[in-house]
C-alpha cells in the first residue's frame, strides 16, 4: 500500500484534533487552490461537531451579528429582527481568505476571542506568495496546512470512527498537562522567532486533544512533540542557532517527573532535538518570505488626481443602487420613495382601507458616493555629473510649478535628489510653495550617480504615502547611468543590478511612475529603466521647468 505523503497525514491528524476541541483551537488555514484534493478535506470538516456555516469575505454585520431587517420589517408591517452567525456556535467556513477586508478580519478576531465556541476554517486560494489571509485571524487559529504539492491520488481521507471521535471529546475534561510545561514551550517559540503567548498555549490545547484522541489522562512527551510539530513551524519567522558550547547547562531536572511514569511531559526530549523535529518542517521558502518581509502592496492607484474609494458616508454622490441594508450602507429616502411612487395607486388597490405609503424591498434604494485620495507626485532628480547644475534648475522649476497645481489638484509633491554615493530627501510631501522654494534654494550637485539609493528613496516615500491613504507616483530625471551600488562602492555593473532590484521593488507595489531621460543623446539606458519600472518614457534632453512639469502630470495623470 502506497504511503501518504507527510503533509496529508499532517491534515489528517489535524483534521482528528480539530474535532476534539474545535472551540480552544480556533481553527485552521488550507493554502490550496480549489480541487478534489481540498475537497476531500472540506469534506472531512463533517467530524466537526459543530453546524457549518460557509460564509463570504463580503459579510455585512447584519449577517454575522444580526439586526433589523429592514426589507422584511417594511413587507411585513412591524419590526423584525434578524440573528446574526455569531448568536450560534458554528464552524465558519471562508473560501477565497486572502480577499477578507481588514475590517470583517477584526470582527471575525473579535468573535473567535469571545469564547462563542465557534471555529474558522480559512481556505487561502492566494496564487502569489504575497496574498495570504489577514494576519489577525491566521494568528488565532492553531493550524496551517498547504495542501498545494499534494495529488489527489494520495489524498485518501482516513479518520477515527466516529465513536472514537465521541469518546475522545468526553474524555478531554480529565486530560491533565503540567504547568512546567508551558515554559519550555515558550522557550521554544522563542528560538524560532514567535512572539507572544497564543501559539505556546494552541500548542498544549492541542496536544491535550491528542491525548485524549489516545484515551490518556495525561499528556505524553510525544503528544507535545506532535503538536508543537503541528502548531509552531508556520509561525517560525528565524532558523534556530546552535546553542554556544560555553552556555551553562540547563539544571538537573527533579526527579518528581519519574514517578508519574508515561505521563512525563516534554521535559523528557532535550532542547535540541526537539528543535530540529520542528525545523525539519519548516516551510521551504522560509527564507524568501523574510527577505519580502512585510512589503506593502499597491493596488494600482495614484492616476489622475488621487485614487477614487467608493463608500457611503463621504465624497461625490453617486447614482444610488438597489440594494439591501447591511449595516454599512445608508438608505437613499428621496431615491427610494422615488422608486416607490409609481406603484402605489395599484398597492392600494390591492390593499383597500391602507392610507399609508406601501413600500417594498425592491424600491430600496442605497446611497453611494466616491471620495478621491490626495495624489503624492514623488520628483527623483539625478543631481550628479557636470550637467546638475543645469537639471537642478529645471527640477526647481518643475516643483514650483506642480505646487502651484496642488492647490487645485489636492496633489502633494515631495523631492529625491541623489548624488555622490547616498539619496536625500530635501522636500518631505508638502503642499506649501513658500517652504518648497526654501529648502530647493541651494540644493547641491555633482559627484557619482546612486541611481538605486535614489529609487530606494523613492520606494520609501511612496509606502509612508500608501500608509496615510495618499496615491504616489514617481517622476524620475535622470540619463538612468548609474555608477555607485547601494553599499557606496563604484562600479556599472554592480550600479545596474541594485537598480534593477529596486526598480522591481516600486513595480510589485503597481504605482504609477514616468522616466524623463534628460541626457543631452538620450540612449537605451532610460529606457531599460522605464521598462523595469513598467513606467512611461519620455526623452527630454532639452527640457525646460515648464515642458517637465506638463510631461510629468500628462504621463502620470493617464
Amino acid at each position: 500500500m502506497t504511503t501518504a505523503p507527510p503533509d496529508w497525514i499532517r491534515a489528517r491528524r489535524v483534521l482528528a484534533a480539530l474535532a476534539v476541541d474545535p472551540a480552544a483551537l480556533g481553527g485552521m488555514v488550507i493554502r490550496a487552490r480549489p480541487g478534489p484534493v481540498r475537497q476531500r478535506l472540506e469534506d472531512g470538516l463533517e467530524v466537526l461537531p459543530l453546524p457549518l456555516r460557509r460564509i463570504h469575505p463580503g459579510l455585512d454585520d447584519i449577517q454575522l451579528f444580526g439586526g433589523l431587517d429592514v426589507a422584511a420589517s417594511l413587507a411585513g408591517g412591524g419590526l423584525v429582527r434578524q440573528p446574526g452567525l455569531a448568536k450560534h456556535a458554528a464552524a465558519l467556513v471562508m473560501p477565497m481568505a486572502e480577499r477578507v477586508p481588514p475590517g470583517l478580519a477584526a470582527r471575525l478576531a473579535w468573535v473567535l476571542d469571545g469564547n462563542s465556541g465557534h471555529c474558522l476554517v480559512l481556505l487561502d486560494e492566494g496564487a502569489d506568495p504575497d496574498e495570504t489571509a489577514p494576519q489577525a485571524l491566521t494568528d488565532r487559529l492553531a493550524f496551517h496546512l498547504d495542501l498545494s504539492e499534494i495529488r489527489a491520488t494520495d489524498a485518501l481521507l482516513r479518520l477515527p470512527a466516529p465513536a472514537d471521535m465521541d469518546a475522545a471529546r468526553a474524555h478531554l475534561p480529565r486530560v491533565e498537562v503540567p504547568d512546567e510545561h508551558l515554559a519550555q514551550l515558550v522557550h521554544l517559540a522563542a528560538r524560532f522567532g514567535i512572539h507572544g503567548l497564543r501559539a505556546p498555549l494552541l500548542t498544549l490545547r492541542c496536544a491535550r486533544a491528542l491525548a485524549a484522541l489516545d484515551l490518556r489522562d495525561r499528556v505524553t512527551s510525544e503528544h507535545l512533540r506532535e503538536a508543537a510539530e503541528l502548531v509552531l513551524p508556520s509561525r517560525a519567522t528565524q532558523i534556530p542557532q546552535a546553542p554556544d558550547e560555553n552556555d551553562s547547562p540547563d539544571p538537573p531536572r527533579q526527579q518528581e517527573n519519574e514517578a508519574q511514569g508515561d505521563g512525563a511531559g516534554m521535559q523528557d526530549i532535550p532542547d535540541e532535538l526537539l528543535v530540529e523535529a520542528i525545523a525539519a518542517i519548516l516551510p521551504p521558502d522560509l527564507l524568501t518570505r523574510l527577505d519580502r518581509g512585510g512589503s506593502a502592496r499597491g493596488g494600482g492607484q495614484g492616476f489622475g488626481a488621487g485614487g477614487k474609494r467608493k463608500g457611503n458616508r463621504r465624497g461625490r454622490p453617486l447614482p444610488s443602487r438597489p440594494g439591501r441594508p447591511d449595516g454599512r450602507a445608508r438608505i437613499d429616502v428621496v431615491a427610494t420613495l422615488r422608486a416607490a411612487a409609481p406603484w402605489q395607486p395599484l398597492r392600494r388597490a390591492a390593499t383597500p382601507g391602507t392610507r399609508h405609503l406601501i413600500i417594498h424591498p425592491g424600491d430600496l434604494r442605497l446611497r453611494r458616493t466616491e471620495e478621491h485620495s490626495d495624489r503624492l507626485v514623488i520628483l527623483a532628480v539625478d543631481s550628479s555629473g557636470s550637467a546638475a547644475l543645469a537639471r537642478m534648475a529645471e527640477a526647481k522649476g518643475a516643483v514650483e510649478l506642480m505646487l502651484a497645481q496642488a492647490y487645485v489638484k489636492r496633489d502633494l509633491v515631495a523631492l529625491v535628489t541623489f548624488r555622490d554615493t547616498r539619496a536625500e530627501v530635501p522636500l518631505p510631501p508638502t503642499r506649501s510653495l513658500v517652504q518648497a522654494k526654501r529648502r530647493i534654494a541651494a540644493l547641491p550637485g555633482g559627484g557619482g550617480t546612486p541611481l538605486a539609493a535614489g529609487l530606494r528613496a523613492a520606494h520609501d516615500l511612496a509606502l509612508q504615502g500608501l500608509r496615510n491613504g495618499q496615491s504616489p507616483c514617481l517622476a524620475l530625471l535622470t540619463d538612468g547611468r548609474g555608477n555607485i551600488a547601494l553599499d557606496g562602492s563604484p562600479g556599472r555593473a554592480a550600479a545596474a543590478a541594485d537598480a534593477r532590484d529596486m526598480a522591481r521593488l516600486w513595480r510589485g507595489l503597481g504605482l504609477p511612475a514616468v522616466v524623463i531621460d534628460t541626457a543631452n543623446r538620450p540612449g537605451a539606458e532610460g529606457a531599460e529603466l522605464a521598462g523595469w519600472l513598467d513606467a512611461r518614457y519620455l526623452a527630454l534632453p532639452r527640457a525646460d521647468a515648464r515642458r517637465i512639469s506638463a510631461a510629468a502630470d500628462a504621463a502620470l495623470s493617464g
